[in-house]
């Protein structure tokens, strides 16, 4: 009888697209030790007090700032993301394990709840296993967004992480073991996405979570839809970087490079879609493109590298794609718009003018290093522009006068508003988005209850 050959996973460097890792896929028998192992760790580590789980947290945040160097190269070989970039991603990821190591006792202690009751309270009670699918973008700090939460309040993660950063995901599973955790307490799985419906389904697995496109998540949704699992969705993203006309423009676009560009525009919460208020535009898109222009692409080990290369060869094809189709219906390409020949997935900075909103490059996610601008007259008008796409995870408004910003916060329809800032993720504040860009949040108080049992304990 002939046997089916056992798949293979390969982490090709983006930069040489050159094979440094192969990772056997686990068989069944295997999928199903590593969720076992995640059920008994759970037993543990929900019997034991904050205080033990805070002092393992405190030693994963030590681990991680001690193996800095090899995470940091792991990640930028597998991913492509330049290396200071990186260096920073394992610094976040350790900040926010000292974070909820300190806060979680906060944020999970017994609350009285005034009632019909002499005496009522609120608990928060861990769930179990949460099963994580992340993506390959931030390959350590998603899992450790989802991670340091989820153990401290007493449950274990299943992580199926990308294909191309299992040698990530596998390096996380040793560190949280090294730390003192159960082993399991993050059980990293090697398989595609074909097991991930039987493992909702698992009465064993009690929650999920997704960081990915919202095609991924829809799917996720339905199956924990069926079978009545709690999910937390964070999904894709066209944020706007909406200038007034009453804006710093230096700063507003010093700020918006950085916000655009950054890990090589591939990020959810990118500013991609630069509204401009159109007595202003001229002057603003000077000083963007200026700065545009001094961006350095090349190779991400070389510190003075701004923007390596993409992740995977048809995530360039896309955003050439996007590129081209929005030029055919009329965009302006202004800088870049054109891939270089030679090894490595590698992409220009590219700025387009004169888009519109049935346009590619404003209707869609550009996951990338391209920046899409846009005019419009009246305040008005901007806010619809803004809201126009069907995700709502975050936006940047630019306006000299803050109250006015906040006041107008309240006009958008995403998860988060940064008043003359760049959106970006904090373990102090919560994360998420509404609409096509997800449900659920993560991170502060809100993301750590996000997988607890609120239970209501009434006494006569």
């Amino acid at each position: 009888m002939a046997t089916t050959a056992q798949r293979v996973f390969s982490s090709v460097n983006p930069a040489t697209e050159v094979v440094v890792a192969e990772f056997p896929e686990m068989p069944p028998g295997e999928i199903e030790a590593k969720l076992s192992q995640a059920q008994a760790a759970f037993e543990r580590i929900s019997s034991e007090t904050l205080s033990w789980r805070s002092e393992r947290m405190l030693e994963l945040a030590r681990l991680l700032r001690r193996e800095r160097e090899s995470l940091s190269r792991l990640m930028t070989g597998e991913m492509g993301k330049p290396i200071a970039e990186a260096e920073a991603e394992v610094d976040k990821c350790a900040i926010s394990c000292e974070y909820f190591a300190h806060e979680a006792g906060r944020f999970l202690a017994d609350q009285e709840a005034p009632s019909d009751s002499p005496r009522s309270l609120v608990a928060f009670r861990p769930l179990g296993v949460v099963l994580a699918i992340m993506p390959w973008n931030y390959p350590l700090w998603q899992v450790i967004r989802f991670l340091a939460p989820a153990l401290m309040a007493g449950n274990t993660g299943l992580l199926k992480h990308a294909p191309t950063t299992f040698g990530c995901a596998l390096a996380l599973e040793e560190l949280v073991a090294r730390a003192g955790f159960p082993q399991g307490s993050l059980a990293a799985l090697v398989c595609g996405t074909e097991p991930v419906p039987d493992l909702i389904a698992d009465r064993r697995v009690r929650a999920v979570t997704l960081t990915g496109s919202d095609v991924a998540g829809s799917r996720v949704a339905e199956v924990a839809g069926r079978e009545l699992k709690k999910a937390v969705l964070e999904l894709g993203g066209s944020d706007f970087f909406l200038v007034l006309d009453d804006a710093d423009l230096d700063l507003a676009a010093e700020v918006g490079v950085r916000a655009r560009f950054q890990n090589g525009g591939q990020s959810c919460i990118a500013a991609k879609r630069f509204l401009l208020q159109e007595s202003i535009a001229e002057a603003y898109l000077e000083r963007f493109l200026t700065r545009c222009r001094e961006l350095t692409v090349g190779p991400p080990l070389d510190r003075s590298t701004r923007i390596g290369p993409l992740a995977r060869a048809d995530l360039r094809e896309r955003i050439r794609d996007q590129v081209e189709r929005s030029r055919g219906r009329g965009a302006t390409v202004l800088l870049g718009g054109e891939a270089d020949s030679g090894p490595g997935y590698f992409y220009p900075p590219t700025v387009l003018s004169g888009v519109t909103p049935e346009m590619a490059a404003f209707q869609e996610e550009t996951f990338g290093p391209v920046a899409a601008v846009s005019t419009f007259t009246e305040l008005e008008e901007g806010i619809r522009l803004a809201n126009h796409p069907r995700y709502g995870l975050g936006g940047n408004l630019w306006t000299q006068d803050p109250e006015r910003g906040v006041k107008l916060a309240r006009h958008f329809d995403t998860g988060g508003v940064f008043v003359n800032g760049m959106t970006h993720s904090d373990a102090r504040i919560p994360f998420g988005g509404v609409r096509r860009s997800g449900f659920g949040r993560e991170l502060a108080s809100f993301g750590i209850r996000e997988f607890t049992n609120i239970q209501t304990v009434w006494r006569p």
